[in-house]
């Protein structure tokens, strides 16, 4: 199999576009995609600083490499979840990548926020899924330090990511979600802007792109990921992507066409009494965790 731009042995077939290409083309038409959606939604602007957050994972360390690439200043941040094990690791090859790009890389331990707690201790002491809790900290900890440091926060999120959260969103018809997911949310009172740059490239593009660019990245799962809804919904688009190639692009697209029958007035929202970020109401939903977690 030969690549079709250049005529070199090729490394992936991409059916969605007929294409085969070589590591090299691989990457320059993923460099190509994603100055493509930052162009197309108006993700970022020339010079923007831009705070990249990281997992370690294949998706943020190459978007990280691709924006620093393209010459836009920025900085990483690595959240350690307190997951014995797992997050020693993926700091450990988000730390590597950032000595060997030359980069700065910022870490908020998720633990010192809770009095030594750490995602699966939290999970058990609210009642809550881990993977909903999680969610909700990495969210404040992103936007806190976006806005300290007055920078766009961008996240790894790839168009199988964000086809199957709108596959799941559209089931049951969260309306909510649906007028919320964009490639871009703009800043309001208390919250950075937030870019999505990998959302027209697939997931298999993304682990070629990693390969290709020798970017050493952990391979592992996150634990409690096991039996997420959005893997069965990702499995589902992939068995529709195999009988008809293109469809997560033409269905996130065409969702995007229409989004803005799905806008809803945002609720008000006031400062947080405990840290001044802006909740429903009167502690927002990470200060509460944190009395929780200082309670014996």
């Amino acid at each position: 199999m030969k690549c079709k731009l250049c005529g070199q042995r090729a490394v992936l077939r991409l059916r969605a576009y007929n294409l085969s290409l070589c590591q090299d083309c691989l990457r320059d038409f993923v460099k190509r995609r994603v100055q493509k959606a930052i162009r197309d939604f108006r993700l970022l602007k020339k010079g923007e600083k831009v705070l990249v957050a990281v997992s370690g994972g294949k998706d943020s360390l190459s978007l990280w490499e691709i924006l620093d690439g393209l010459g836009y200043d920025t900085i990483g941040l690595y959240i350690h979840l307190g997951i014995e094990g797992y997050s020693d690791r993926s700091l450990e090859k988000a730390k590597a990548f950032a000595q060997k790009k030359g980069l700065s890389l910022l870490v908020e331990d998720v633990r010192e926020h809770f009095s030594g707690l750490g995602i699966p201790q939290l999970s058990k002491k609210d009642m809550r899924p881990p993977c909903s809790l999680c969610g909700m900290v990495k969210r404040y900890l992103m936007n806190k330090v976006a806005c300290e440091t007055d920078r766009t926060l961008a996240t790894g999120h790839n168009l199988d990511d964000e086809a199957a959260t709108l596959l799941g969103n559209v089931l049951d018809w969260k309306e909510g979600y649906l007028g919320r997911q964009a490639p871009r949310l703009e800043a309001r009172d208390g919250f950075a802007p937030r870019v999505k740059p990998l959302v027209l490239c697939t997931e298999r593009e993304m682990a070629a792109y990693a390969i290709a660019s020798d970017i050493d990245y952990i391979l592992e799962e996150c634990p409690f990921s096991e039996g997420a809804t959005s893997l069965f919904y990702k499995d589902v688009l992939n068995q529709i992507e195999e009988r008809s190639p293109g469809t997560k692009l033409r269905f996130y697209q065409g969702f995007l066409k229409l989004q803005d029958r799905f806008r809803i007035e945002e609720p008000q929202l006031r400062p947080c009494s405990s840290c001044g970020y802006q909740t429903t109401g009167d502690l927002c939903n990470f200060c509460r965790l944190k009395e929780k977690a200082k309670k014996k």
